[in-house]
């Protein structure tokens, strides 16, 4: 009901507010079925991606198909308990997924040149 309200008022979103979702903290063996039943509550759905990969795994994506469905969901399921874990849902905000990308590439680079030269930081 709380969407119906925000699509009467012409509500300006902040700028953050999108329809894809960055959701942490899952337990490692949901479903499919079962994010469809958590997160559909909130609406239509287009797609959901979970994690499956050793740096992935407990995380996931879901797009829905509007925006106004997404702000409720981060409303309303932030901090929701599943399988005695809480979930955390954000915006997803590509600026912030390419820093980290582009800090774990950084990380590895320095690795190998400290391997190549014989350097250790453990020492200091």
């Amino acid at each position: 009901m709380a969407t119906i309200s925000l699509r009467k008022g012409n509500t300006r979103l902040p700028p953050e507010v999108n329809r894809v979702l960055y959701v942490r903290n899952l337990p490692f063996n949901i479903t499919s079925e079962e994010m469809y039943d958590i997160f559909g509550k909130y609406g239509a759905i287009r797609q959901i991606r979970i994690g499956t990969s050793k740096d992935t795994r407990g995380t996931a994506f879901v797009v829905y198909e509007d925006i106004y469905d997404a702000k409720t969901a981060v409303d309303h399921l932030s901090g929701f308990n599943v399988a005695n874990r809480y979930l955390i849902v954000l915006y997803y905000q590509q600026a912030k997924m390419s820093k980290k990308f582009d800090q774990r590439k950084r990380d590895e680079e320095l690795t190998k040149l400290q391997e190549k030269y014989g350097v250790s930081t453990k020492d200091k």
